[in-house]
């Protein structure tokens, strides 16, 4: 991964710096973006909130003592009220996931706590009246790098849980019924790679299936149907929403025999367990996650136990899949590339 040198990041404007009492929390943020804005600032004692555990880890790394990392389903069930939360929306990010962190946001705040938020676009569309919606008012200020953007925290509202159900099933299977929330993958929709996955892979009665990256679980639920309940399901995930959902959907949809296991380095797992992999990595983070998947699911497999993975750039995970693993096959589905081994 590239590293951001110092001068590559924006300004922290000075209005923010004057907002900022504490207890004081940062509210999402890729690490370098976290670790920039705490430093700038001169904070300690910081309540850094994150879904996920991976950048969860790598804020720990960066900032140390100065910073406790809270790595939860949901924000509002940090403990500590803050006076002051600095909110770090991604640039091109989940609409649907920022509706949602602004109205936790509101829950987590003292009476007449802030809510900050720095966003990256000089013009802003969405949290203007967003905030005004949750909070009652809000104040826009333009800056040099981007719009930082202010509500105060009066009275109390309802929780509102941003959450989509929708029905699926694969093959002549039923229909399964699945919890997303924004956040995580395939929020509100039965993703086709997914779907292209399973009409590809063989799981046989009384197989041992990792769900590997397993988001809500679609994948896990489905290869029970096959596995059966002489077989066994685990739901693995670095973002701790996503493995809360997988085991709601898994008891939803009447899964007997699953665990669920949260780990970043798909770590805490045993070696030579599983029967079949199936493995959904996210593109976004280039082959890092991929080559993670394929060369930790090597050791987990059983011996003669099927590994397979679904993707749109089959050159280079296929050959990563061939150094692992000395061998592999691809099949074409859906517009997908499913390789096999």
């Amino acid at each position: 991964m590239t590293r951001r040198k110092r001068d590559d990041f924006r300004e922290v404007p000075a209005l923010l710096r004057e907002k900022v009492k504490p207890p004081v929390g940062v509210l999402l943020g890729s690490p370098a973006e976290v670790a920039h804005l705490v430093e700038s600032l001169d904070l300690t004692d910081v309540i850094c909130y994150q879904m996920d555990l991976y950048p969860a880890g790598r804020i720990q790394e960066a900032l140390g003592e100065r910073v406790k990392v809270e790595t939860l389903a949901d924000l509002w069930d940090l403990t500590t009220p803050l006076q002051t939360l600095v909110y770090l929306p991604a640039q091109g990010g989940e609409r649907e996931l920022k509706i949602d962190m602004v109205e936790q946001a509101f829950h987590v705040l003292k009476s007449h706590g802030v809510l900050a938020v720095w966003s990256p676009y000089q013009e802003e569309e969405l949290f203007p009246n967003l905030m005004k919606k949750v909070f009652g008012r809000a104040h826009s200020y333009p800056t040099d790098s981007g719009t930082l953007l202010t509500s105060h925290r009066d009275g109390d509202r309802p929780r509102r849980r941003h959450q989509v159900e929708y029905q699926a099933k694969v093959g002549g299977g039923p229909w399964c019924r699945f919890l997303t929330r924004p956040g995580t993958f395939s929020y509100g929709r039965f993703d086709n790679g997914a779907r292209a996955l399973l009409e590809v892979a063989e799981i046989d009665e009384g197989n041992r299936v990792l769900d590997l990256g397993c988001g809500c679980g679609t994948n896990g639920v489905f290869a029970w149907q096959r596995c059966g309940p002489g077989g066994h399901v685990t739901f693995v995930d670095s973002n701790l929403r996503a493995l809360v959902l997988a085991e709601h959907n898994a008891k939803a949809n009447g899964v007997t025999s699953f665990d669920v296991v949260a780990t970043p380095r798909v770590e805490g797992l045993p070696d030579s367990s599983y029967d079949v992999i199936l493995a959904n990595p996210p593109y976004f983070a280039q082959s890092s996650i991929a080559r993670l998947f394929i060369e930790r699911g090597r050791d987990l497999l059983r011996p003669e136990g099927r590994f397979y993975l679904v993707t749109r750039q089959p050159n280079e995970a296929a050959q990563m899949i061939a150094d692992v693993f000395g061998n592999v096959e691809a099949f074409e589905c859906r517009g997908y590339v499913i390789l096999s081994a």
